[in-house]
């Protein structure tokens, strides 16, 4: 991907289209007064089943839900023509998405969370700093099983579904469970998100990749494909900073993910310790409320019997606003919830202490602004690892 002198990408159209630059440019009409170049390396035929194929994916949309809406009214996520892992066709083609984004890199995402959380550069200093801004990125909500084709549950549940985005194009995994640790659940339920890892920058567009099936028996080839592919989401389109859901349609059922692109926002990182538990131990759910956003980010739901810490989280918050984090404690038959409010900041970190009679927490939370800052050139592509996902 070229980049202009003032440091600003600039790439290519989701599927790749660019207009001929030149008299000499071999070029297919893919509508009327469209031409589309044929990339270096391409030939005639394959652009021509490129745009064949896209054409009778979206014929098949039209066939399914009539004048292209869904008739249940539940929004679909796109699908990108190419993107299967399953027939390897998401490795054949090296132009467009495929290349901006590093397909065949099939490595996670090397950059870690908080990595401007102690700046050195803040100006005129870090309470006052005007230098690092906010940045507009994606928080996924919740991932939820929404139908399963052959109408059994529960089912066991693995694969992965991750976000590259412009920072470094890596894998940023949202769930990932191998083949050996499945998950069990039912249809309708919430699938538990093990990330993001960092923050998802979305100044550009950005990808989710998914490779999720259902494990059947002793043997992978006896398994079942929930679903498989990418979708993208634009900021460009994506501007009335609301939570909203798609519906990710695939041959063995369907999974629901609700999102949401918050402008000037910045990077959170929630650590949560439970430093002291009396008697057998509790239930324990711990969620998250954005300012302005109606949407519960579920972080941990589990039984906690000793002294420990919880996997941290990385969510997004408008800079400014409150984020109020809810601890529910279920002992016995009582139930009991605390709250505790944070306030995004452009940097540094804040504390507190939560007493209940089941147990002690501490929680932490540490902000960083500008997570687009920290990575202005693109990684270099890796060739390497083509063999489909982490399972």
């Amino acid at each position: 991907m070229a980049s202009s002198s003032n440091g600003e990408r600039k790439r290519a159209r989701p599927d790749g289209r660019r207009r001929p630059s030149a008299a000499t440019d071999e070029y297919i009409m893919i509508g009327p007064n469209e031409p589309f170049a044929i990339p270096p390396g391409m030939s005639r035929e394959e652009a021509i089943r490129f745009f064949q194929e896209a054409e009778q994916a979206a014929k098949k949309v039209i066939a399914l839900y009539g004048d292209g809406r869904p008739a249940d009214g539940i929004p679909r996520a796109s699908h990108l023509p190419n993107s299967c892992h399953r027939d390897g066709s998401i490795y054949t083609v090296n132009f467009g998405w495929h290349v901006d984004y590093c397909i065949s890199d099939r490595t996670e995402t090397q950059l870690e969370p908080m990595m401007l959380a102690e700046p050195t550069d803040c100006q005129p200093n870090r309470e006052t700093c005007d230098f690092h801004f906010a940045d507009p990125m994606m928080q996924i909500f919740s991932l939820k099983l929404a139908k399963i084709s052959s109408g059994i549950s529960p089912i066991q549940l693995y694969g992965y579904l991750a976000v590259r985005d412009i920072r470094d194009s890596g894998l940023n995994y949202i769930f990932n469970r191998s083949r050996d640790d499945p998950i069990t659940i039912n249809e309708g339920s919430l699938i538990e998100m093990t990330g993001p890892k960092r923050g998802i920058g979305m100044s550009c567009d950005v990808l989710i990749e998914y490779d999720m099936k259902i494990k059947k028996g002793g043997k992978e080839e006896e398994d079942l494909q929930l679903i498989d592919g990418v979708s993208d989401y634009s900021a460009v389109y994506n501007t009335s900073c609301k939570a909203f859901m798609n519906r990710i349609d695939g041959d063995g059922g369907s999974v629901d993910i609700t999102l949401a692109l918050i402008r000037r926002a910045v990077e959170a990182m929630i650590e949560v310790v439970v430093s002291e538990v009396y008697n057998e131990g509790f239930d324990l759910c711990l969620s998250s409320f954005v300012s302005g956003i109606g949407k519960e980010i579920q972080l941990f739901h589990g039984v906690v019997d000793e002294p420990c810490g919880l996997r941290r989280s990385v969510v997004a918050v408008a800079l400014d606003t409150l984020m109020e984090l809810k601890f529910k404690v279920c002992h016995g038959c009582g139930e009991i919830e605390r709250c505790a409010n944070f306030k995004a900041i452009k940097h540094g970190s804040v504390s507190q202490d939560i007493k209940f009679d089941q147990a002690s927490i501490s929680v932490k939370q540490e902000q960083v602004q500008a997570i687009c800052q920290i990575c202005r050139t693109r990684a270099q592509c890796s060739t390497a690892g083509k063999a489909g996902g982490r399972f």
